[in-house]
């Protein structure tokens, strides 16, 4: 099992930078591969990016392709997602999730965050 709390969520103008983190406890933290999701008013939840065990291998949604890049660091238990070029459409709760395994081929996202308010203003 494995607890996972997100961070750095907060206002921001459109085109601006932000940096979310996502602490896991648990000492098993590099066996999962790691993912972000993101949940805007009204709308159901979406896949935003995802990130293997070692963070060698990573994978976007294309509607953040170019702006949003994901890393982990291990021996701290965390994972990030650096958002910039943000735009009013990606204001949403962001949560991050631990997957069965570490491939980034893992298809189970099994232990999520409470999530953190990204909003965009434009």
């Amino acid at each position: 099992h494995v607890q996972l709390v997100e961070s750095g969520g907060g206002l921001v103008q459109a085109e601006g930078p932000l940096r979310l983190s996502c602490a896991a406890s648990g000492r098993t933290f590099s066996t999962y591969a790691m993912g972000w999701f993101r949940q805007a008013p009204g709308k159901e939840r979406e896949f935003v990016a995802k990130i293997n065990w070692s963070g060698v291998n990573t994978e976007y949604a294309d509607a953040v392709k170019g702006r949003f890049s994901t890393s982990r660091d291990n021996p701290k238990n965390t994972v990030y997602l650096q958002m910039n070029s943000l735009k009013p459409e990606d204001t949403a709760v962001y949560y991050c999730a631990a997957y069965r395994g570490g491939s980034i081929y893992s298809s189970q996202a099994a232990y999520w965050g409470q999530g953190t308010q990204v909003t965009v203003s434009s």
